[in-house]
Protein backbone atom coordinates (compact mmCIF):
# COMPACT_ATOMS: atom_id res chain seq x y z
CA UNK A 1 0.00 0.00 0.00
CA UNK A 2 1.39 3.25 -0.11
CA UNK A 3 0.33 6.35 2.01
CA UNK A 4 -2.91 6.44 3.03
CA UNK A 5 -4.50 9.81 1.41
CA UNK A 6 -8.26 8.93 2.46
CA UNK A 7 -7.37 7.86 5.54
CA UNK A 8 -8.00 9.78 8.77
CA UNK A 9 -4.67 11.15 10.00
CA UNK A 10 -5.47 12.43 12.80
CA UNK A 11 -7.08 15.62 14.44
CA UNK A 12 -4.94 18.72 13.94
CA UNK A 13 -5.38 21.31 16.19
CA UNK A 14 -8.77 23.01 16.65
CA UNK A 15 -9.40 23.64 13.00
CA UNK A 16 -12.57 22.29 11.71
CA UNK A 17 -12.83 19.32 9.18
CA UNK A 18 -8.99 19.22 9.12
CA UNK A 19 -7.60 15.64 9.09
CA UNK A 20 -9.21 14.07 6.20
CA UNK A 21 -8.31 13.76 2.32
CA UNK A 22 -5.34 15.24 0.90
CA UNK A 23 -2.17 15.12 2.53
CA UNK A 24 -1.93 19.01 2.30
CA UNK A 25 -5.59 19.69 3.29
CA UNK A 26 -3.59 19.35 7.14
CA UNK A 27 -2.10 22.41 7.04
CA UNK A 28 -4.58 24.41 4.44
CA UNK A 29 -8.36 23.25 5.51
CA UNK A 30 -10.11 24.78 8.91
CA UNK A 31 -11.02 28.20 9.97
CA UNK A 32 -8.37 28.67 13.09
CA UNK A 33 -5.05 30.60 12.92
CA UNK A 34 -2.90 28.45 11.99
CA UNK A 35 -4.62 26.74 8.63
CA UNK A 36 -5.23 30.84 7.54
CA UNK A 37 -1.46 31.41 8.06
CA UNK A 38 -0.66 28.74 5.91
CA UNK A 39 -3.16 29.26 3.15
CA UNK A 40 -1.46 33.04 3.36
CA UNK A 41 2.04 31.75 3.29
CA UNK A 42 0.80 29.88 -0.52
CA UNK A 43 -1.45 32.68 -1.42
CA UNK A 44 1.42 35.32 -1.29
CA UNK A 45 3.69 32.33 -3.20
CA UNK A 46 0.96 32.75 -6.03
CA UNK A 47 -0.97 29.82 -4.82
CA UNK A 48 -4.57 30.55 -3.81
CA UNK A 49 -5.75 27.31 -1.77
CA UNK A 50 -8.81 27.51 -0.21
CA UNK A 51 -10.14 26.64 3.11
CA UNK A 52 -12.04 23.80 1.88
CA UNK A 53 -9.07 22.55 0.11
CA UNK A 54 -9.27 19.50 -1.97
CA UNK A 55 -6.60 20.43 -4.61
CA UNK A 56 -3.35 18.68 -4.58
CA UNK A 57 -0.13 20.72 -4.08
CA UNK A 58 2.63 19.10 -6.66
CA UNK A 59 5.78 19.76 -5.52
CA UNK A 60 8.47 20.46 -8.44
CA UNK A 61 12.04 19.82 -7.38
CA UNK A 62 14.36 21.62 -9.36
CA UNK A 63 18.23 20.73 -9.43
CA UNK A 64 19.57 23.17 -11.99
CA UNK A 65 22.59 24.77 -11.15
CA UNK A 66 25.34 27.20 -13.16
CA UNK A 67 27.68 24.69 -11.32
CA UNK A 68 26.29 21.75 -13.51
CA UNK A 69 25.84 22.02 -16.97
CA UNK A 70 24.22 18.79 -16.86
CA UNK A 71 21.61 19.95 -15.22
CA UNK A 72 20.94 23.31 -16.49
CA UNK A 73 18.62 22.15 -19.18
CA UNK A 74 16.19 21.60 -16.66
CA UNK A 75 15.26 25.26 -16.36
CA UNK A 76 13.69 25.09 -19.40
CA UNK A 77 11.10 22.26 -18.15
CA UNK A 78 9.78 23.85 -14.80
CA UNK A 79 6.91 25.90 -16.43
CA UNK A 80 5.57 23.04 -18.79
CA UNK A 81 5.93 20.74 -15.52
CA UNK A 82 3.71 23.91 -14.01
CA UNK A 83 1.04 24.02 -16.99
CA UNK A 84 0.78 20.34 -16.53
CA UNK A 85 0.01 20.41 -13.31
CA UNK A 86 -2.35 23.21 -13.39
CA UNK A 87 -4.52 21.37 -15.96
CA UNK A 88 -4.90 18.36 -14.02
CA UNK A 89 -6.54 20.23 -10.80
CA UNK A 90 -3.14 20.63 -9.07
CA UNK A 91 -1.40 23.50 -7.51
CA UNK A 92 2.76 23.81 -8.62
CA UNK A 93 5.56 24.93 -5.67
CA UNK A 94 8.84 24.72 -7.35
CA UNK A 95 11.35 24.14 -4.63
CA UNK A 96 15.14 24.02 -4.99
CA UNK A 97 17.54 21.13 -4.77
CA UNK A 98 20.87 21.27 -4.49
CA UNK A 99 22.75 20.31 -8.21
CA UNK A 100 25.45 17.14 -8.01
CA UNK A 101 27.62 17.83 -10.92
CA UNK A 102 30.11 15.20 -11.30
CA UNK A 103 32.49 17.72 -13.03
CA UNK A 104 33.52 20.31 -10.24
CA UNK A 105 32.22 18.44 -6.90
CA UNK A 106 35.06 17.13 -5.29
CA UNK A 107 36.40 14.51 -4.62
CA UNK A 108 33.03 13.48 -5.71
CA UNK A 109 29.64 14.45 -6.30
CA UNK A 110 28.89 10.86 -4.50
CA UNK A 111 29.84 11.98 -0.96
CA UNK A 112 26.53 14.27 -1.43
CA UNK A 113 24.08 11.90 -2.60
CA UNK A 114 22.84 11.16 0.55
CA UNK A 115 22.61 14.42 1.43
CA UNK A 116 20.28 15.59 -1.34
CA UNK A 117 18.18 12.18 -0.59
CA UNK A 118 18.06 13.35 2.74
CA UNK A 119 17.20 16.76 1.95
CA UNK A 120 14.62 15.76 -0.70
CA UNK A 121 12.86 13.60 1.82
CA UNK A 122 13.05 16.00 4.26
CA UNK A 123 11.31 18.76 1.99
CA UNK A 124 8.98 16.42 1.64
CA UNK A 125 7.59 15.40 4.85
CA UNK A 126 7.67 19.02 6.06
CA UNK A 127 6.13 20.74 3.99
CA UNK A 128 1.92 20.58 2.81
CA UNK A 129 3.04 18.48 -0.85
CA UNK A 130 0.92 15.53 -1.87
CA UNK A 131 3.13 14.45 -4.65
CA UNK A 132 6.64 15.90 -6.59
CA UNK A 133 7.90 16.38 -10.21
CA UNK A 134 11.76 15.43 -9.59
CA UNK A 135 13.84 17.23 -11.90
CA UNK A 136 17.35 15.77 -12.24
CA UNK A 137 20.08 14.85 -15.38
CA UNK A 138 23.28 14.45 -13.53
CA UNK A 139 24.18 11.07 -13.05
CA UNK A 140 24.33 11.06 -8.78
CA UNK A 141 21.22 13.80 -9.00
CA UNK A 142 18.85 11.36 -10.36
CA UNK A 143 19.54 8.73 -7.98
CA UNK A 144 19.34 11.20 -5.00
CA UNK A 145 15.87 12.03 -6.10
CA UNK A 146 14.65 8.80 -6.77
CA UNK A 147 16.36 7.76 -3.13
CA UNK A 148 14.35 10.72 -1.52
CA UNK A 149 11.30 10.01 -2.94
CA UNK A 150 11.15 6.83 -2.35
CA UNK A 151 11.76 7.14 0.99
CA UNK A 152 8.45 8.95 2.29
CA UNK A 153 6.19 6.89 -0.59
CA UNK A 154 5.25 9.76 -1.64
CA UNK A 155 3.76 9.97 -5.13
CA UNK A 156 6.80 10.60 -7.06
CA UNK A 157 7.74 11.23 -11.28
CA UNK A 158 11.58 12.00 -12.87
CA UNK A 159 11.55 14.13 -15.24
CA UNK A 160 15.09 14.47 -17.19
CA UNK A 161 16.89 17.05 -18.84
CA UNK A 162 18.25 15.16 -22.04
CA UNK A 163 21.58 14.60 -23.22
CA UNK A 164 23.97 16.95 -25.02
CA UNK A 165 24.44 17.36 -28.30
CA UNK A 166 27.39 15.48 -29.86
CA UNK A 167 30.26 17.42 -30.94
CA UNK A 168 32.62 16.68 -33.81
CA UNK A 169 36.19 16.60 -33.51
CA UNK A 170 39.13 16.43 -36.53
CA UNK A 171 36.08 14.91 -38.48
CA UNK A 172 34.77 12.23 -35.85
CA UNK A 173 31.47 12.67 -33.22
CA UNK A 174 33.01 12.54 -29.55
CA UNK A 175 31.20 10.58 -26.88
CA UNK A 176 31.24 12.82 -23.59
CA UNK A 177 33.73 10.83 -20.96
CA UNK A 178 34.99 7.89 -23.19
CA UNK A 179 36.70 9.79 -25.75
CA UNK A 180 38.00 12.54 -23.58
CA UNK A 181 39.91 9.13 -21.83
CA UNK A 182 40.95 7.93 -25.00
CA UNK A 183 42.62 11.11 -26.63
CA UNK A 184 44.05 11.64 -22.97
CA UNK A 185 46.21 8.40 -23.54
CA UNK A 186 46.53 9.49 -27.17
CA UNK A 187 48.36 12.98 -25.77
CA UNK A 188 49.68 11.24 -23.34
CA UNK A 189 51.72 9.21 -25.65
CA UNK A 190 52.80 12.21 -27.68
CA UNK A 191 49.95 12.13 -30.87
CA UNK A 192 48.10 15.30 -29.68
CA UNK A 193 49.89 18.43 -29.57
CA UNK A 194 48.82 21.74 -27.52
CA UNK A 195 47.11 22.94 -30.19
CA UNK A 196 44.92 20.40 -30.59
CA UNK A 197 44.30 20.05 -27.23
CA UNK A 198 42.79 23.48 -27.04
CA UNK A 199 40.58 22.80 -29.98
CA UNK A 200 39.75 19.59 -27.97
CA UNK A 201 38.60 21.82 -24.82
CA UNK A 202 36.40 24.54 -27.14
CA UNK A 203 34.79 21.37 -29.11
CA UNK A 204 33.70 19.77 -25.50
CA UNK A 205 32.71 23.32 -24.14
CA UNK A 206 29.73 23.38 -27.00
CA UNK A 207 26.95 22.17 -25.09
CA UNK A 208 24.65 21.37 -22.18
CA UNK A 209 22.77 18.29 -20.83
CA UNK A 210 23.92 15.24 -19.53
CA UNK A 211 26.74 12.45 -21.02
CA UNK A 212 25.58 11.27 -24.66
CA UNK A 213 27.11 8.03 -23.94
CA UNK A 214 26.17 4.95 -21.66
CA UNK A 215 27.10 6.65 -19.02
CA UNK A 216 25.37 7.24 -15.17
CA UNK A 217 23.17 9.76 -16.43
CA UNK A 218 21.83 8.29 -19.48
CA UNK A 219 21.91 4.38 -17.64
CA UNK A 220 19.96 6.19 -14.76
CA UNK A 221 17.69 8.05 -17.35
CA UNK A 222 16.82 4.09 -18.80
CA UNK A 223 16.34 2.53 -15.35
CA UNK A 224 14.17 5.29 -14.03
CA UNK A 225 11.67 4.59 -17.51
CA UNK A 226 11.89 0.57 -16.69
CA UNK A 227 11.44 1.09 -12.94
CA UNK A 228 8.21 3.34 -13.79
CA UNK A 229 9.23 6.31 -12.46
CA UNK A 230 9.73 8.31 -15.85
CA UNK A 231 7.23 8.02 -18.74
CA UNK A 232 7.76 5.88 -21.31
CA UNK A 233 10.07 6.95 -24.13
CA UNK A 234 10.96 9.83 -22.42
CA UNK A 235 14.53 8.66 -21.09
CA UNK A 236 16.66 9.12 -24.09
CA UNK A 237 15.11 12.20 -25.77
CA UNK A 238 18.07 14.71 -26.61
CA UNK A 239 18.43 18.19 -24.69
CA UNK A 240 16.96 21.25 -26.24
CA UNK A 241 14.94 18.16 -28.36
CA UNK A 242 11.04 20.25 -27.89
CA UNK A 243 9.61 16.82 -27.20
CA UNK A 244 11.10 17.35 -23.57
CA UNK A 245 8.62 20.32 -23.40
CA UNK A 246 5.66 17.74 -24.00
CA UNK A 247 7.06 15.19 -21.21
CA UNK A 248 7.34 17.66 -18.82
CA UNK A 249 3.90 18.96 -18.99
CA UNK A 250 2.54 15.18 -19.33
CA UNK A 251 4.56 14.18 -15.85
CA UNK A 252 2.85 16.91 -14.81
CA UNK A 253 -0.50 16.12 -15.32
CA UNK A 254 0.29 12.03 -14.63
CA UNK A 255 1.60 12.80 -11.37
CA UNK A 256 -1.81 14.17 -9.86
CA UNK A 257 -3.61 11.11 -11.04
CA UNK A 258 -0.70 9.31 -9.03
CA UNK A 259 -1.77 11.21 -6.59
CA UNK A 260 -5.63 10.60 -6.61
CA UNK A 261 -4.50 6.93 -7.20
CA UNK A 262 -2.77 7.14 -4.37
CA UNK A 263 0.71 5.32 -5.87
CA UNK A 264 3.57 5.65 -4.58
CA UNK A 265 6.95 4.45 -5.35
CA UNK A 266 6.43 1.43 -3.20
CA UNK A 267 3.65 0.27 -5.33
CA UNK A 268 5.59 1.33 -8.46
CA UNK A 269 8.81 0.05 -7.88
CA UNK A 270 9.01 -3.72 -6.59
CA UNK A 271 11.13 -7.05 -7.00
CA UNK A 272 9.34 -7.45 -10.66
CA UNK A 273 10.35 -4.30 -11.80
CA UNK A 274 14.41 -4.29 -10.24
CA UNK A 275 14.10 -7.92 -12.12
CA UNK A 276 13.48 -5.91 -15.40
CA UNK A 277 15.63 -2.82 -14.46
CA UNK A 278 19.05 -5.53 -14.09
CA UNK A 279 17.88 -7.19 -17.43
CA UNK A 280 18.06 -3.76 -19.26
CA UNK A 281 21.28 -3.09 -17.42
CA UNK A 282 23.11 -6.35 -18.69
CA UNK A 283 21.60 -5.12 -22.50
CA UNK A 284 22.45 -1.91 -22.54
CA UNK A 285 26.04 -2.31 -20.90
CA UNK A 286 25.11 0.35 -18.60
CA UNK A 287 27.39 2.34 -15.95
CA UNK A 288 28.79 0.18 -13.25
CA UNK A 289 27.40 2.92 -10.90
CA UNK A 290 24.00 1.82 -11.64
CA UNK A 291 25.22 -1.26 -9.78
CA UNK A 292 25.19 1.29 -6.41
CA UNK A 293 22.03 3.21 -6.97
CA UNK A 294 19.75 0.59 -7.45
CA UNK A 295 21.20 -1.14 -4.27
CA UNK A 296 20.33 1.76 -2.42
CA UNK A 297 17.04 2.65 -3.71
CA UNK A 298 16.13 -1.52 -3.12
CA UNK A 299 17.49 -0.57 0.83
CA UNK A 300 15.44 2.34 1.13
CA UNK A 301 11.83 0.09 -0.38
CA UNK A 302 13.35 -2.57 1.73
CA UNK A 303 13.39 -4.55 -1.54
CA UNK A 304 15.84 -7.36 -1.74
CA UNK A 305 19.05 -6.74 -3.31
CA UNK A 306 22.17 -8.86 -3.45
CA UNK A 307 25.55 -8.71 -6.12
CA UNK A 308 24.73 -12.45 -6.62
CA UNK A 309 21.47 -11.50 -8.42
CA UNK A 310 23.14 -9.23 -10.82
CA UNK A 311 25.68 -11.72 -11.95
CA UNK A 312 22.53 -14.47 -12.40
CA UNK A 313 20.06 -12.45 -13.95
CA UNK A 314 22.79 -11.25 -16.66
CA UNK A 315 24.20 -14.63 -17.77
CA UNK A 316 22.50 -14.85 -21.03
CA UNK A 317 20.89 -11.36 -21.30
CA UNK A 318 21.96 -10.02 -24.82
CA UNK A 319 23.61 -7.05 -25.40
CA UNK A 320 21.65 -5.10 -28.09
CA UNK A 321 22.58 -1.43 -27.28
CA UNK A 322 25.26 -0.36 -29.21
CA UNK A 323 26.33 2.72 -27.52
CA UNK A 324 29.77 4.30 -26.43
CA UNK A 325 31.76 2.62 -24.59
CA UNK A 326 30.86 -1.03 -25.15
CA UNK A 327 29.54 0.15 -28.67
CA UNK A 328 30.00 2.47 -31.15
CA UNK A 329 27.04 4.84 -31.25
CA UNK A 330 25.63 7.52 -28.86
CA UNK A 331 22.68 7.99 -26.96
CA UNK A 332 20.78 10.33 -29.42
CA UNK A 333 21.40 7.48 -31.75
CA UNK A 334 19.60 5.09 -29.07
CA UNK A 335 16.54 7.87 -29.29
CA UNK A 336 16.81 7.83 -33.40
CA UNK A 337 16.07 3.85 -32.95
CA UNK A 338 13.48 3.87 -30.82
CA UNK A 339 14.66 4.36 -27.53
CA UNK A 340 13.61 2.30 -24.24
CA UNK A 341 10.03 1.40 -25.43
CA UNK A 342 11.86 -0.18 -28.74
CA UNK A 343 14.45 -2.09 -26.03
CA UNK A 344 11.63 -3.21 -24.28
CA UNK A 345 10.02 -4.87 -27.16
CA UNK A 346 13.25 -6.51 -28.35
CA UNK A 347 13.74 -8.18 -24.69
CA UNK A 348 10.44 -9.00 -24.00
CA UNK A 349 11.34 -12.65 -23.61
CA UNK A 350 13.87 -11.12 -20.57
CA UNK A 351 11.57 -9.05 -18.98
CA UNK A 352 8.29 -9.39 -16.48
CA UNK A 353 5.64 -7.99 -18.98
CA UNK A 354 3.01 -7.09 -15.94
CA UNK A 355 4.57 -4.72 -14.25
CA UNK A 356 3.19 -1.04 -14.04
CA UNK A 357 5.36 1.83 -15.86
CA UNK A 358 4.53 5.49 -15.23
CA UNK A 359 1.58 6.05 -17.84
CA UNK A 360 -0.24 3.66 -16.15
CA UNK A 361 0.04 0.84 -18.58
CA UNK A 362 1.75 -2.40 -18.45
CA UNK A 363 5.46 -2.76 -19.49
CA UNK A 364 3.99 -5.85 -22.08
CA UNK A 365 1.45 -3.12 -23.06
CA UNK A 366 4.29 -0.48 -23.91
CA UNK A 367 6.71 -3.15 -25.67
CA UNK A 368 3.55 -4.40 -27.57
CA UNK A 369 3.23 -0.83 -28.95
CA UNK A 370 6.73 -0.11 -29.78
CA UNK A 371 7.32 0.25 -33.42
CA UNK A 372 10.44 -2.24 -34.59
CA UNK A 373 13.54 -0.73 -33.35
CA UNK A 374 14.64 1.43 -36.92
CA UNK A 375 17.83 2.41 -36.39
CA UNK A 376 21.68 0.47 -35.31
CA UNK A 377 21.63 1.70 -32.09
CA UNK A 378 19.35 -1.28 -31.08
CA UNK A 379 20.43 -4.37 -31.98
CA UNK A 380 18.10 -7.88 -32.80
CA UNK A 381 18.07 -10.82 -30.83
CA UNK A 382 19.85 -12.21 -34.04
CA UNK A 383 22.53 -10.17 -34.08
CA UNK A 384 23.88 -8.75 -30.41
CA UNK A 385 27.57 -7.06 -29.78
CA UNK A 386 27.48 -9.61 -26.67
CA UNK A 387 24.83 -12.50 -25.67
CA UNK A 388 26.16 -13.45 -21.71
CA UNK A 389 25.39 -10.42 -20.21
CA UNK A 390 27.40 -7.22 -19.21
CA UNK A 391 28.54 -7.69 -15.63
CA UNK A 392 30.32 -10.10 -13.76
CA UNK A 393 30.65 -10.18 -9.67
CA UNK A 394 33.70 -11.38 -8.30
CA UNK A 395 34.95 -12.40 -4.69
CA UNK A 396 37.76 -14.29 -3.38
CA UNK A 397 40.40 -13.43 -0.64
CA UNK A 398 40.66 -10.20 -2.35
CA UNK A 399 37.35 -8.75 -2.37
CA UNK A 400 35.10 -11.53 -0.14
CA UNK A 401 31.89 -9.09 -0.46
CA UNK A 402 32.46 -9.17 -3.66
CA UNK A 403 34.14 -6.77 -6.79
CA UNK A 404 31.69 -5.66 -10.34
CA UNK A 405 33.67 -6.05 -13.85
CA UNK A 406 32.20 -4.74 -16.93
CA UNK A 407 32.61 -7.09 -18.97
CA UNK A 408 32.37 -5.51 -22.74
CA UNK A 409 34.51 -2.73 -22.17
CA UNK A 410 37.14 -4.90 -20.86
CA UNK A 411 39.72 -7.08 -22.70
CA UNK A 412 38.57 -10.54 -23.39
CA UNK A 413 42.38 -12.28 -22.83
CA UNK A 414 42.71 -10.06 -19.90
CA UNK A 415 39.35 -11.74 -17.88
CA UNK A 416 41.56 -14.63 -16.89
CA UNK A 417 44.76 -13.50 -15.97
CA UNK A 418 47.69 -13.92 -13.12
CA UNK A 419 49.98 -10.95 -12.38
CA UNK A 420 52.25 -8.86 -10.01
CA UNK A 421 50.64 -6.26 -7.81
CA UNK A 422 51.72 -2.65 -8.52
CA UNK A 423 49.71 -1.09 -5.53
CA UNK A 424 48.96 2.84 -5.07
CA UNK A 425 47.49 4.03 -1.87
CA UNK A 426 45.90 7.29 -2.92
CA UNK A 427 45.12 9.31 -5.86
CA UNK A 428 47.69 11.78 -5.79
CA UNK A 429 50.51 8.98 -5.45
CA UNK A 430 48.46 6.98 -8.84
CA UNK A 431 48.60 9.69 -11.10
CA UNK A 432 52.22 10.66 -10.10
CA UNK A 433 53.78 7.08 -10.59
CA UNK A 434 51.84 5.87 -13.75
CA UNK A 435 53.92 8.78 -15.63
CA UNK A 436 57.35 7.70 -13.97
CA UNK A 437 59.44 6.02 -17.07
CA UNK A 438 61.19 4.29 -14.10
CA UNK A 439 57.95 2.96 -12.45
CA UNK A 440 58.40 -0.99 -12.07
CA UNK A 441 55.62 -2.23 -13.77
CA UNK A 442 55.08 -4.35 -17.14
CA UNK A 443 51.47 -5.45 -19.52
CA UNK A 444 51.17 -8.29 -17.16
CA UNK A 445 51.34 -6.28 -13.73
CA UNK A 446 47.81 -6.10 -12.15
CA UNK A 447 47.34 -2.05 -11.07
CA UNK A 448 45.97 -1.91 -7.33
CA UNK A 449 44.22 1.28 -5.85
CA UNK A 450 43.80 1.27 -2.42
CA UNK A 451 42.09 3.42 0.22
CA UNK A 452 39.48 5.13 -2.33
CA UNK A 453 36.29 3.46 -1.08
CA UNK A 454 32.87 4.72 0.66
CA UNK A 455 35.13 6.23 4.08
CA UNK A 456 38.35 6.09 2.46
CA UNK A 457 37.65 8.58 -0.24
CA UNK A 458 35.61 9.58 1.21
CA UNK A 459 32.74 9.09 -1.03
CA UNK A 460 34.43 6.45 -3.69
CA UNK A 461 35.52 8.57 -6.28
CA UNK A 462 35.65 7.57 -9.44
CA UNK A 463 39.22 7.00 -9.85
CA UNK A 464 39.26 3.28 -10.54
CA UNK A 465 40.31 3.46 -13.78
CA UNK A 466 43.80 3.71 -13.46
CA UNK A 467 45.81 4.88 -16.23
CA UNK A 468 48.04 2.53 -18.36
CA UNK A 469 51.61 3.46 -17.21
CA UNK A 470 52.96 5.57 -20.15
CA UNK A 471 55.88 3.49 -20.48
CA UNK A 472 53.34 0.85 -21.27
CA UNK A 473 50.92 3.05 -23.53
CA UNK A 474 54.38 4.51 -25.60
CA UNK A 475 55.24 0.26 -25.83
CA UNK A 476 51.60 -0.28 -27.61
CA UNK A 477 49.98 -1.29 -24.32
CA UNK A 478 46.56 -0.45 -24.18
CA UNK A 479 44.69 -2.34 -21.10
CA UNK A 480 45.81 -4.13 -18.31
CA UNK A 481 43.67 -5.54 -15.22
CA UNK A 482 42.93 -2.70 -12.48
CA UNK A 483 41.31 -3.68 -9.15
CA UNK A 484 40.24 -0.91 -6.47
CA UNK A 485 37.98 -0.16 -3.67
CA UNK A 486 36.68 3.21 -5.95
CA UNK A 487 34.40 3.60 -8.39
CA UNK A 488 34.50 4.36 -11.88
CA UNK A 489 32.71 6.61 -14.54
CA UNK A 490 29.88 4.81 -16.59
CA UNK A 491 31.42 6.66 -19.31
CA UNK A 492 35.05 4.61 -18.98
CA UNK A 493 36.31 1.63 -19.88
CA UNK A 494 39.13 -1.18 -19.44
CA UNK A 495 39.37 -4.59 -17.35
CA UNK A 496 38.76 -3.07 -13.69
CA UNK A 497 37.51 -4.55 -11.03
CA UNK A 498 35.88 -2.20 -9.00
CA UNK A 499 33.88 -1.81 -5.69
CA UNK A 500 35.92 -4.26 -3.62
CA UNK A 501 34.72 -5.23 -0.76
CA UNK A 502 35.21 -4.69 2.39
CA UNK A 503 37.44 -1.28 1.17
CA UNK A 504 40.59 -0.67 2.79
CA UNK A 505 39.64 1.94 5.31
CA UNK A 506 37.17 -0.74 7.21
CA UNK A 507 40.15 -3.12 6.78
CA UNK A 508 39.26 -4.92 3.88
CA UNK A 509 42.45 -7.54 2.54
CA UNK A 510 42.73 -5.14 -0.72
CA UNK A 511 43.89 -2.50 1.62
CA UNK A 512 46.70 -5.23 2.75
CA UNK A 513 48.20 -5.63 -1.11
CA UNK A 514 51.97 -5.06 -1.32
CA UNK A 515 54.10 -4.08 -4.54
CA UNK A 516 55.55 -7.67 -5.97
CA UNK A 517 52.04 -9.78 -4.65
CA UNK A 518 50.41 -12.54 -7.15
CA UNK A 519 46.70 -11.54 -7.74
CA UNK A 520 44.81 -13.97 -10.22
CA UNK A 521 41.29 -13.19 -11.77
CA UNK A 522 38.96 -15.20 -13.28
CA UNK A 523 35.95 -13.11 -14.33
CA UNK A 524 33.63 -16.27 -15.51
CA UNK A 525 34.86 -17.85 -12.61
CA UNK A 526 33.97 -15.05 -10.55
CA UNK A 527 37.38 -15.01 -8.67
CA UNK A 528 39.36 -12.23 -7.36
CA UNK A 529 42.30 -13.74 -5.33
CA UNK A 530 45.26 -12.24 -3.43
CA UNK A 531 47.64 -14.94 -3.39
CA UNK A 532 49.47 -14.53 -0.27
CA UNK A 533 49.59 -17.02 2.70
CA UNK A 534 47.06 -16.22 5.22
CA UNK A 535 49.57 -16.37 8.17
CA UNK A 536 51.33 -13.13 5.89
CA UNK A 537 48.10 -11.34 5.67
CA UNK A 538 47.23 -11.36 9.28
CA UNK A 539 50.60 -10.32 10.05
CA UNK A 540 49.98 -7.14 7.90
CA UNK A 541 46.33 -6.96 9.25
CA UNK A 542 47.67 -6.71 12.81
CA UNK A 543 50.61 -4.15 11.18
CA UNK A 544 47.57 -2.09 9.48
CA UNK A 545 46.31 1.90 10.93
CA UNK A 546 42.52 2.64 9.83
CA UNK A 547 43.05 6.54 8.21
CA UNK A 548 41.81 8.98 10.89
CA UNK A 549 38.04 10.20 10.18
CA UNK A 550 36.92 13.53 9.61
CA UNK A 551 35.83 15.07 12.74
CA UNK A 552 33.32 17.98 11.40
CA UNK A 553 30.44 18.74 8.76
CA UNK A 554 28.47 16.30 6.46
CA UNK A 555 31.63 14.04 6.19
CA UNK A 556 32.26 12.97 9.63
CA UNK A 557 28.39 12.11 9.77
CA UNK A 558 28.97 10.02 6.63
CA UNK A 559 32.04 8.11 7.01
CA UNK A 560 30.69 7.01 10.72
CA UNK A 561 27.30 5.69 9.01
CA UNK A 562 27.83 4.94 5.17
CA UNK A 563 27.37 1.19 4.52
CA UNK A 564 29.66 -0.48 2.10
CA UNK A 565 29.21 -0.60 -1.82
CA UNK A 566 27.31 -4.08 -1.89
CA UNK A 567 24.65 -2.33 -0.24
CA UNK A 568 24.81 0.88 -2.46
CA UNK A 569 26.72 3.29 -0.20
CA UNK A 570 23.76 4.16 1.70
CA UNK A 571 23.92 6.19 5.21
CA UNK A 572 22.77 2.82 7.38
CA UNK A 573 19.62 4.69 9.40
CA UNK A 574 18.17 5.62 6.19
CA UNK A 575 17.77 1.48 4.87
CA UNK A 576 14.78 0.07 5.75
CA UNK A 577 14.69 -4.04 7.16
CA UNK A 578 13.71 -6.43 3.82
CA UNK A 579 10.13 -6.66 3.66
CA UNK A 580 9.11 -3.10 5.29
CA UNK A 581 7.89 -0.81 3.29
CA UNK A 582 8.30 3.14 3.65
CA UNK A 583 5.98 5.36 5.78
CA UNK A 584 6.43 9.17 5.91
CA UNK A 585 6.94 10.56 9.62
CA UNK A 586 4.33 13.12 9.29
CA UNK A 587 4.97 16.33 11.61
CA UNK A 588 2.81 17.72 13.72
CA UNK A 589 0.83 20.58 12.20
CA UNK A 590 0.10 23.48 14.82
CA UNK A 591 1.88 26.60 15.22
CA UNK A 592 5.70 26.61 13.89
Amino acid sequence: MGYPYSEPSGAVGNGAGRGRGLRSDRWVVGTDEVALEHRVALASAGVPVTPTGGRPLIGISDSASDLNPCNLPLRDLVPAVREGVEEAGGFPVVFPVMSLGEDLMKPTAMLYRNLVAMEIEETLRSYPLDGVVLLANCDKTVPAALMGAASTGLPALVVTGGSRPPCTFRGRRLGTGTDLWRLWDLRREGGLDDAAWAELEACLASARGACNTMGTASTMAVLCEVLGFSLPGSSTVPSGDPRLLAVARSAGRRVVDLVREGTGPDRVCTDASVHNALVVLNAIAGSTNAVLHLAALCGRLGLDFDLDTLDRLGRGVPLVADVEPAGDGLVPDLDAAGGVPALLAVLASFLEGDTVLADGRTLADVAAAAPPPHGPAIRPLSAPLGSDGSFRVVRGSLAPDGAVLKRPTATAQLLKHRGRAVVFRSYEEMRARVEDPALDVDEASVLVLAGCGPVGGPGMPEWAMVPVPRKLLEAGVRDVVRVSDARMSGTSFGTVFLHAAPEAAVGGPIGLVEDGDWIAVDADSGRLDLLVEPRELERRRRAFTPPAPEQRGWTALYQAHVTQAPSGCDLDFLRLPPGRRPCLAEPVVGRS
